[in-house]
């Protein structure tokens, strides 16, 4: 540390993010050049592939420079803001990794950041929703004038822009004229859009790309009568008082088959060639979130009770709305169960989670002609389907699993024996 605090200028650096993460998006800065700061005070708030985090400042003193907008990528190692320190000592539980340089003499005007423009003539987006919606109607929602507090971009915002035509790409201005040897439609505007593969995006489609070049995976499916199933959640909040989803019950069989057959909880190894089947049952959660495909982790889900069970699994789906996890909760996920008859399609074939070996898929339930007892009736039907990685296992232990499986949704109380 300086001797010269008062004079002393501070550059605060991107931390590294971990898990081989390199690379953040600003979403949106707390502060503005001139404004004061105290020690742990949040200033700005980035979103890494893996969560959204508001990081605070570690020293007190006046912000005299933004070295990024909001909106754009920035990387491990990046300074990000400078502070002219003010006469306190600094302090403060500094998160491990901040990086935070010594106070150096320097000019305090704003820094250019490269070619690109200032970051306070750029509006603030505090939603991550707002800029999906946004850039999936081709928009940059960072160069909407924002109606919000504090100019903040909202929804509405985005909504008046769409139906405004902003989304249309804006073609260079020039002499009007396409250049010789180009369509003359290419002059009028190109309908089509861009839109970068970036952030959590980018980690989905490198990991479910390997996972597909990798692989040699395996499908199964089963029709299920889940009549009986849904009899017993009625009676037992009922009798309880309280509320149990479908997807808390469901887990609760799937953990009970895990335990059956125990290399469907396993992942490979492939650098030391070897499968790996956990001890513990760490149940992901596939859902689609404001931020993309997350799979939070349930840990220790065969240690639960069915109400500790049902709680956490409440607590991750309300978490799914905001795709804000850290990101201890979305690693360490030993088998994965995706709901998508949430979506109303009655089946898939999903791609496997690495290093994961299975995944079991939920479809919709609906009423459906069903026999019962020779006669035919109106049942309340679901579909099942089983992926897993023929590397692992072959066909066996799977179809017990997904029988054993269905056996439980369609006979709840055959369950009990498991308990």
């Amino acid at each position: 540390m300086s001797a010269d605090l008062g004079t002393g200028t501070r550059e605060f650096i991107l931390p590294d993010l971990g898990e081989g993460l390199t690379e953040a998006e600003l979403i949106s800065w707390k502060v503005a050049v001139g404004d004061e700061v105290h020690v742990d005070q949040m200033v700005v708030e980035v979103e890494s592939a893996k969560s959204v985090v508001e990081l605070p400042c570690p020293y007190a003193g006046r912000i005299i420079s933004l070295h990024a907008a909001a909106g754009d990528t920035v990387t491990a190692g990046q300074v990000l803001f400078s502070v002219a320190e003010a006469e306190t000592e600094s302090g403060g539980a500094n998160l491990i990794g901040y990086g935070t340089s010594e106070p150096k003499t320097r000019s305090t005007r704003n820094r250019s950041f490269g070619a690109k423009r200032a970051p306070e003539l750029v509006s603030p987006v505090s939603s991550p929703l707002v800029r999906r919606l946004a850039k999936d109607h081709g928009i940059s929602a960072k160069h909407l004038p924002g109606s919000g507090p504090g100019g903040v971009v909202t929804r509405a915002d985005v909504l008046t822009a769409i139906e405004s035509g902003t989304s249309q790409p804006q073609m260079p201005t020039g002499s009007g004229t396409a250049p010789a040897g180009e369509p003359a439609a290419a002059a009028a505007g190109d309908r089509d859009t861009r839109t970068p593969i970036t952030g959590l995006r980018k980690v989905v489609s490198e990991r479910l790309s390997k996972s597909r070049q990798e692989i040699p995976e395996a499908t199964i499916w089963l029709d299920v009568d889940a009549t009986e199933l849904l009899a017993t959640k009625r009676v037992l909040e009922e009798r309880t008082g309280e509320k149990y989803s479908l997807l808390s019950l469901v887990a609760r069989f799937v953990i009970a088959g895990l335990r059956k057959f125990p290399i469907l909880n396993s992942s490979i190894d492939t650098a030391a060639g070897e499968i790996v089947t956990h001890g513990d049952i760490n149940l992901g959660l596939a859902a689609q979130t404001p931020r993309g495909l997350m799979v939070p982790v349930v840990h220790g889900a065969d240690g639960m009770s069915l109400r500790q069970l049902r709680d956490s699994v409440a607590a991750t789906v309300d978490k799914a709305g905001t795709g804000r996890f850290d990101p201890a909760e979305l690693t360490g996920g030993t088998f994965t169960l995706n709901n998508y008859g949430v979506f109303g399609v009655d089946g898939s074939a999903p791609i496997i989670n690495l290093p994961e070996v299975a995944m079991l898929g939920l479809g919709r339930i609906k009423e459906r002609p069903w026999v019962v007892d020779g006669e035919l009736t109106v049942r309340r039907v679901m579909y099942l389907s089983f992926v897993f990685d023929h590397r692992a296992c072959d066909g066996a232990e799977p179809s017990e699993f997904l029988t054993f499986v269905a056996d439980c949704i369609e006979n709840p109380i055959s369950l009990l024996p498991e308990l």
